[in-house]
């Protein structure tokens, strides 16, 4: 049997949505040099996440969309009481490096941008359903659904308007200000802003769940803040 300090220095192990992929290695890292605890997290789709937790993969810690963290605790695969919001983050609008940018500054505004874009891109994500039923609410979802490229899961928007396959991007600020090659119009105005909240939980199978707590703690911690907000989110 392997000893406690052993099984202490092993990685923790995790799965995310991309939305959180660059501050989660922010702030594992930041937390490795703290504690010398390393912790290894996959990024991938929210969906394919969630589906590979149902499966029966193994992780230590989850993190994704609250409502999806709710779900895989009713579901049994996440421990009740463990759920620990990280982060807010809004969506922003972007266009290739070097080309015109609409203006977005009102809800009027950015209706008429969608309208005048040859060819648009959005997340399969919360963000990416929500602003497919603002179209829907703009009566124009019929008008634009032909101009609308859904990109793979895990493939950012941005690097499809990098290429140039798409004129016009949505997605979480935080999945674009790493991408080369795009212009960050801004985000979306406050009357049509859509606000994703990430959470972490402990998944039901961890036989590490005090480690996993602690980690949460740092997580959530006044510690973290700076990085949140550097990775274009917010605190908790």
């Amino acid at each position: 049997m392997p000893s406690t300090a052993t099984t202490a220095r092993a990685p923790l192990t995790g799965i995310s949505s991309m939305a959180t992929r660059q501050l989660l290695a922010e702030l594992t890292a930041a937390y490795a040099g703290r504690t010398g605890q390393v912790v290894t997290i996959a990024s991938v789709g929210g969906v394919d996440a969630a589906r590979r937790v149902q499966a029966g993969e193994a992780f230590d810690v989850v993190v994704l969309a609250s409502d999806a963290i709710d779900k895989l605790v009713a579901s049994g695969h996440l421990r009740g009481g463990s759920k620990v919001d990280l982060v807010h983050s809004g969506v922003a609008v972007t266009v290739r490096s070097g080309r015109p940018q609409p203006d977005i500054a009102s809800e009027d505004a950015v209706r008429q941008a969608v309208l005048a874009a040859k060819s648009l891109s959005y997340s399969t994500g919360p963000s990416g359903v929500a602003l497919a039923k603002l179209f829907e609410r703009w009566g124009i979802a019929d008008q634009i659904k032909d101009r609308i490229l859904t990109p793979p899961p895990g493939v950012p928007v941005g690097s499809l308007v990098a290429k140039g396959a798409v004129e016009l991007g949505f997605q979480q600020l935080s999945e674009l200000i790493h991408v080369e090659g795009i212009t960050i119009v801004g985000p979306l105005p406050p009357a049509i802003q859509i606000t994703t909240t990430f959470s972490a939980a402990i998944t039901t199978t961890s036989t590490r769940a005090p480690d996993v707590q602690t980690l949460l703690d740092f997580m959530a911690s006044n510690d973290a803040a700076a990085a949140k907000i550097r990775q274009g989110m917010e605190p908790a």
